[in-house]
């Protein structure tokens, strides 16, 4: 990461924020977990499933992203980031308005705060959208991974946008089809548009990267952004106005380009100088893997299918539980531990480099915590989706205690790193220096 000097990064403050909000939101999401086991049961659009959904997509998945994604710009565009002031205050919407949606669905509250609460939100939204605009244009040459970031962004901001009428309707009642139709659309664009181009942008970049290999066929990430983005366009305007029976199709789309990018990163992984997988990259790949259910998903949802409504329910609750509790949440702890502690070190070693001997930034973690947390994860998450199937409230409390057991170990881990105090150093002597 020579890119990430402090040169180009901004101040820790503006970024190490966001890793403590989303750490605590995660152990907020989880003990909501444990109270919802009774939610699982019924049709989607439940007070407190929607709380679950907003908690772990914004205070959990996005405010981590927002925080990684001001420290990493730098590398990816390799340019400074536009605005640092932007970055506070976008952070200061977003935490707000995440506590206050998150109340108002617990409690089912529709009133002025919820509306409140989502301004908020896109306030925020756009804040960061600008941010991330204005920061690719200061880049010295545009990239497919550019395209990637700022359209995950333009659709972070529509995401919030359809979400804030959705929100206003509940009191004006002005939009002409069913809440839920509109849900459908609010739920793909955040989970298409937002989460996986955002993924794929930035990961096409730093797997590479972390395992020292390098990519020179880009024609798949190419074709995978337009092939994504393409299904999106098609299904936002067939589920507004067409109402065709090729949904399927258009899911189709995206499917083929995230699969364009798993061969990318496939490809790219042949020519790997580092064949030691350490335990960040282990879980980034656990979280590619688990991709393979919602894309499976997605085409099944997406059609018209004659299903009992049970069993369709549970599949719609599986789906979501695969997108934010599966890929989109493991992929995020595991890459904290390949750029946290990247960030800590920076802003606590990079001026004693070469004249001291400093830990280096794997140095700063505990790993056997690590270790506990990846498997509760993996066996909290098997546990929810299977409880949700069975319809069975035990084990969908088994899996809720699962990632309450991972939540804790993980805001502990990334805590330790946020408190971490530059040690004792022991400076070189000018032999050793030379040598």
């Amino acid at each position: 990461m020579s890119a990430a000097t402090t040169s180009n990064s901004p101040g820790k403050w503006v970024v190490l924020p966001h890793y403590a909000f989303a750490a605590l939101a995660f152990v907020a999401l989880s003990i909501l977990l444990l109270f919802s086991t009774d939610a699982f049961g019924g049709h989607y659009f439940h007070p407190k499933l929607l709380t679950l959904t907003h908690v772990a997509a914004l205070g959990w998945a996005t405010m981590l992203i927002f925080g990684a994604l001001y420290q990493l710009l730098p590398v990816v565009l390799e340019c400074k980031l536009y605005s640092e002031k932007l970055a506070t205050i976008a952070f200061g919407f977003l935490g707000a308005g995440t506590i206050l949606l998150a109340w108002c669905f617990w409690h089912f509250e529709l009133g002025y705060l919820i509306h409140v609460a989502a301004c908020s939100l896109v306030i925020s939204f756009t804040l960061f959208t600008i941010n991330v605009i204005q920061t690719a244009r200061l880049a010295p040459k545009w990239t497919i991974e550019a395209d990637f970031i700022v359209t995950s962004a333009i659709w972070l901001l529509l995401t919030g946008i359809v979400g804030l009428v959705m929100v206003l309707n509940f009191t004006m009642a002005f939009l002409p089809v069913e809440h839920t139709h509109y849900l459908k659309l609010h739920a793909h664009i955040g989970m298409a548009g937002w989460f996986l181009l955002l993924i794929i942008g930035v990961g096409a970049k730093l797997i590479p990267m972390f395992l020292l290999a390098h990519a020179e066929n880009f024609k798949k990430l190419n074709w995978s952004y337009n092939l994504i983005n393409a299904g999106l366009v098609f299904f936002i305007f067939d589920h507004l106005f067409f109402h065709t029976a090729l949904l399927p199709v258009y899911a189709g789309l995206v499917v083929v380009g995230v699969v364009l990018f798993l061969l990318f990163v496939y490809e790219t992984s042949k020519t790997r100088q580092r064949h030691d997988v350490d335990l960040g990259m282990k879980q980034t790949f656990v979280a590619l893997g688990l991709l393979l259910l919602p894309l499976v998903l997605v085409i099944v949802v997406s059609s018209n299918l004659n299903l009992p409504q049970q069993l369709l329910s549970s599949i719609y609750l599986v789906y979501g539980i695969s997108v934010f509790f599966g890929f989109v949440s493991a992929i995020i702890v595991g890459q904290t531990f390949k750029t946290l502690p990247f960030i800590v070190w920076m802003h606590a070693y990079e001026n004693y480099v070469g004249r001291f001997k400093t830990p280096l930034p794997k140095d700063l973690y505990n790993h056997t915590l690590q270790r506990c947390l990846n498997i509760t994860y993996l066996l909290g998450f098997l546990l929810l989706l299977t409880g949700v199937l069975l319809r069975n409230q035990q084990v969908i409390l088994a899996g809720a205690i699962g990632f309450t057991l991972t939540s804790v170990l993980y805001t502990v881990s990334v805590f330790q790193l946020l408190l971490h105090k530059v040690q004792e150093l022991k400076p070189f002597t000018y032999g050793n220096a030379r040598a």
